[in-house]
């Protein structure tokens, strides 16, 4: 076998070990978009995006898993100031140091109607400059990809954390569980179909 059938290979099972990950990790009740969104609004400066985007992404579980290389893949809702207006998924391969596997949830708040337009066109990527914020519970400092910082304590319900727009967009994480050694977010490519 040679190293492309093998990465080929790798790229197979890491992908259907991130799609695991993420059914494993999905509660089993109809409203964790609901419980997901109240996770994030109790969550420091995230919290204040709520009232001042003109929309956002959220992703309840995106499983991840990789060595060397890396996948992931997660369902989500679009909201326009609160109303649900679409449908969403996110995938992303990466290739680089990286190993294990883990589940957590996303919000990616919209600044600007435009904002918003942008990623609802359906050719939505996050670029290298974006940073993810991580929020952690009981933790001094969390990582992120361009070297954002966010400190937090207590529990997930009362997590601190900071963060800012970075071209419309900020971007916040929650672990659901797993252990992986990368927090990129770059990469990440979305689909979008609209509700009626």
């Amino acid at each position: 076998m040679n190293r492309f059938d093998r990465t080929l290979r790798s790229l197979a099972w890491t992908c259907l070990i991130a799609t695991g990950l993420a059914l494993l990790a999905s509660p089993a009740f109809a409203d964790s978009y609901s419980d997901t969104i109240s996770l994030f609004k109790e969550a420091g400066a995230s919290a204040r995006y709520f009232k001042s985007s003109y929309g956002y992404a959220v992703f309840p579980t995106i499983g991840k898993g990789g060595f060397i290389v890396g996948g992931a893949h997660g369902k989500g809702r679009v909201y326009q100031h609160g109303r649900l207006v679409g449908d969403t998924t996110v995938s992303q391969v990466s290739i680089g140091f990286q190993a294990g596997g883990q589940a957590y949830s996303e919000i990616i708040f919209f600044e600007t109607k435009q904002d918003l337009a942008r990623f609802e066109s359906g050719k939505f990527t996050l670029g290298a400059q974006v940073s993810a914020v991580a929020i952690t519970a009981s933790a001094s400092a969390s990582t992120s990809t361009a070297g954002t910082s966010a400190g937090a304590s207590g529990t997930e319900m009362n997590a601190v954390t900071t963060g800012r727009y970075q071209d419309g967009i900020a971007v916040f994480t929650i672990a659901k569980g797993g252990l992986m050694y990368e927090a990129a977010v770059a990469g990440q490519k979305f689909t979008y179909e609209a509700r009626d």
